[in-house]
């Protein structure tokens, strides 16, 4: 059998469970292990794994290992008294972490006067499965020694006894002071093994084995919490009377008094303030409508909790993930990429084995895929990147198309009477596929991001939509009437009639503007002074590559490659990207394609890159610092580029640059394979300009790169330390901040001094009131959403460049983003655009 080594998580004095000065522990209630007396206050990981639970004190963390080994770590003895001072953790729930990695900070000096005592036990929780072949101990070892060497124990057969005879349930509320942590977790499974039962407990939907000390904790119970007893099996009633006199007695952590309050963090700062009947959010796809407010209402597909045998289950699954397949396969129309993606998750080994594992135990297929998709989901918002958290609404979405499956559900019906603007506490990709543009014409929803797919969904149905709204979104009724200005980030309610008369004249407006725009959209993108902008759009599929010409588009300045490395096991090789770049070339008919190399964040999206965790990804590893880390990734896509024929036409665009040596060490790659492939002609290499640095020294960069684009979105949220899907600050991000308009303007001039062009890839390239100041301030290419490309040229050929420059000098010195946007809206209403 292979050996599993665990390593030493604290330098000390390695002892014996028995020379704890605990029952519990030494008793091996928990299971086996080793002890160590610390002389260090950093809890390190023993082995690769992923955090299971973390008590809420910060002394007590389990993980699970290779293998499924299951390990518990227990800062000192009776610490959970100290209720969470005096130790910091530096992971979450749901982290992946590797052998080594910091896990819980601790002041030594402060326990060592505090609790009785530091030993701290490595305990083998699921001792079932596996046995501890060697330890060392009874002498000093450092972090990282070998400590302990498992080995698993040859499985049998899973026991069905769990789905045998009648459940028995009763109700208690939690005594303990400290809620459910090692201890009486360790009382209650040594109680539960008394009997011929098998037993449970349960808080908010979620169970776990009594005689599983992992599974108790990570339920997160609390003192005063009301908690489910549940068994089944001949000893069923007896085992539920006797869990339940143990809880309500307290196992000697009774409360005297009132647990003390949880830490409350403090108020976040107020979003602005707008007129009443007017709601802030951020935009998630431009546009401005007028319509009848319509509420989409959804609960949850009721499934049972116990099913009728591991194998009737698991064949229920099958099928249930096979016809979800199949229609995800044959759907056609928007979102081709989006579904691609779902089918990725549906095939997740990990979702699989949670579901399978659940359904071992006894668990209906339906309540073992919820659980298994919601802890995914869980894991996925927690990881720190506001991007992945939203891949978290993929998996709800794919929850509830595999239920209705499962139970004959039938989805929710998306009709809606024409002129609707839809609300939504949230949506998921699935149901925005199923609207009916021609009723649905816009959407609201209280939470969201504006890079969700649900975002780039709207923006590719020509849907104007507002996302982040926040709480206040609830207090509007079904038919109210809405002026959708999705530009301009609010969502006005029953508007009086005078202000209605005016949004109608202004909608009608548009709506001819924008029949127009779209007669002319294969002429030439050029300025009343004659001035060429190159005018692009953004892609990322063969679809939306379809929608750019349609819409007049003379290139793309942006392919994001993301979707072709997500959400699967294995990363694509040189002839699928080649295939896939060479299908969006040719759609665009010899047009420029600026491929944007892969750009992620460092919270492990995908299992085949090896990145560790980090505790803030956004100031990680991601963009360009991931592929030069990998350079078999970067050698990948850079020869699946070079591929594409003619040559030249595909440009390369490095993500997320802060120094010359990252470009240089792409260059360096792009000339050897040029080599390789007999490549003669030059291949353009440019730059996103993303951070406040890239743009203060563009100068710089602009040296050694061939162009240079700016990620309005990325700038934006850098410069004002804002994230974007947070409804409580997203009323105040703007990218026509004037700190903003500052960077773009050092970017234009550093880059001017080398002769380089500069584009627009960002959100700011789809806002009308943003063009006349980007064409001002010296950027000569704009990258929007294709729909938007027509209307885009149309207010292009409306501005003279030198007045445009007047207006983006008084801009730079405005005091804030709403003094710009009124400067702007006066500008054009003076240039009749």
């Amino acid at each position: 059998m292979t050996a599993i080594l665990l390593t030493a998580p604290l330098q000390g004095w390695a002892s014996a469970l028995d020379d704890v000065p605990d029952a519990v522990f030494a008793g091996r209630m928990l299971g086996d292990g080793v002890a160590i007396d610390p002389t260090g206050g950093t809890l390190h990981a023993p082995c690769d794994g992923e955090v299971l639970t973390l008590h809420a004190g910060g002394h007590a963390i389990t993980l699970r290992g290779e293998g499924g080994v299951e390990l518990l770590m227990h800062v000192g003895i009776d610490t959970v008294q100290l209720g969470g001072r005096d130790f910091t953790a530096r992971v979450q729930i749901g982290d992946r972490v590797e052998r080594g990695q910091p896990l819980i900070d601790f002041d030594l000096d402060a326990l060592v006067r505090a609790a009785p005592s530091l030993m701290t036990p490595l305990i083998v929780t699921n001792a079932d499965a596996f046995r501890i072949v060697r330890r060392e101990t009874d002498r000093v070892v450092g972090i990282g020694q070998l400590l302990m060497t498992i080995e698993p124990i040859a499985a049998s057969a899973p026991a069905m006894t769990t789905a045998e005879g009648e459940r028995i349930v009763r109700q208690v509320r939690v005594p303990m002071a400290h809620g459910l942590h090692a201890r009486p977790a360790a009382k209650i499974g040594e109680v539960a093994r008394g009997f011929v039962a098998t037993s449970w407990l349960a808080k908010d939907g979620s169970e776990a084995r009594a005689t599983g000390a992992v599974g108790l904790l990570g339920l997160g119970v609390r003192f005063g919490d009301t908690i489910d007893v549940i068994a089944s099996g001949p000893d069923a009633g007896e085992a539920v009377a006797a869990l339940v006199t143990l809880i309500e007695g307290g196992m000697g952590e009774r409360a005297e008094r009132a647990a003390p309050a949880p830490v409350v963090a403090p108020p976040p700062p107020p979003a602005i303030v707008l007129p009443e009947g007017q709601l802030a959010g951020t935009l998630a796809a431009p546009g401005y409508t007028i319509g009848t407010a319509r509420w989409l209402r959804v609960t949850d597909i009721a499934v049972p909790v116990d099913g009728q045998g591991v194998a009737v289950e698991a064949a229920r699954l099958d099928s249930a993930l096979s016809a979800v397949r199949e229609k995800l396969a044959t759907t056609t129309g928007e979102g081709a990429a989006i579904r691609a993606a779902h089918i990725a998750f549906l095939d997740d080994a990990d979702l699989h084995e949670a579901a399978n594992g659940a359904m071992a135990e006894g668990r209906d297929a339906g309540h073992a895929w919820r659980n298994a998709t919601r802890a995914q989901a869980a894991t996925l918002r927690n990881l720190g990147d506001a991007r992945l958290a939203e891949r978290a609404d993929d998996l709800l979405d794919l929850e509830r198309q595999v239920l209705g499956e499962l139970t004959g559900t039938e989805a929710e019906a998306m009709t809606f009477p024409a002129g609707t603007i839809l609300l939504a506490d949230d949506l998921l990709p699935s149901q925005v596929m199923a609207i009916d543009p021609a009723n649905v014409i816009g959407l609201a929803v209280e939470r969201g991001g504006p890079t969700s797919h649900v975002a780039i969904l709207a923006a590719t149905m020509g849907l104007p939509a507002l996302v982040a709204i926040g709480a206040p979104l609830n207090d509007v009724a079904d038919g109210a009437t809405l002026i959708l200005d999705a530009d301009g980030g609010v969502l006005h309610v029953d508007p009086d009639a005078g202000t209605l008369a005016e949004a109608r004249a202004h909608a009608d407006r548009r709506i001819a503007d924008r029949d127009a725009a779209l007669a002319r959209a294969n002429e030439a993108c050029v300025t009343l002074d004659g001035v060429r902008i190159e005018a692009f759009a953004n892609l990322g599929s063969i679809e939306d590559a379809k929608a750019a010409m349609a819409n007049g588009a003379e290139g793309s300045g942006l392919l994001r490659t993301e979707f072709l490395f997500l959400e699967r096991d294995s990363a694509p090789d040189a002839n699928e990207q080649a295939a896939l770049y060479g299908a969006i070339a040719a759609e665009l008919d010899g047009r420029p394609l600026i491929v944007r190399l892969l750009d992620i964040g460092g919270d492990k999206p995908a299992p085949y890159l090896p990145i560790a965790p980090e505790e803030n990804p956004a100031l990680g590893l991601r963009g360009i610092r991931v592929a030069l880390a990998m350079p078999d990734i970067l050698e990948t896509q850079l020869r699946g580029i070079l591929s594409v024929q003619p040559v030249g036409q595909c440009r390369i665009m490095i993500p997320m640059v802060a120094s010359v040596a990252e470009i240089a060490a792409v260059r360096a790659v792009v000339d050897r394979l040029r080599g390789e492939l007999g490549i003669t002609d030059r291949v353009e290499i440019g730059i996103m300009v993303e951070t406040p640095a890239a743009a203060v020294t563009a100068a710089t960069l602009a040296a050694h790169a061939d162009f240079l684009s700016i990620g309005t979105n990325d700038l934006t949220q850098y410069a004002l330390a804002m994230d974007r899907g947070n409804p409580a600050v997203a009323p105040g991000i703007d990218g026509l901040h004037p700190a903003v308009l500052q960077l773009i303007a050092h970017t234009t001039e550093g880059a001017a001094r080398h002769r380089r062009w500069v584009g627009v890839c960002g959100g700011l390239a789809s806002d009308r009131l943003a063009i006349p100041l980007l064409v001002g301030l010296g950027i000569t290419e704009l990258s929007a959403s294709p729909r938007f490309v027509p209307e885009l040229k149309a207010l292009v050929r409306r501005l003279d460049t030198h007045r445009c420059r007047l207006l983006a000098v008084r801009a730079l010195a405005a005091a804030s983003p709403a003094e710009v946007r009124t400067m702007v809206r006066e500008f054009l209403q003076e240039q009749g655009a």
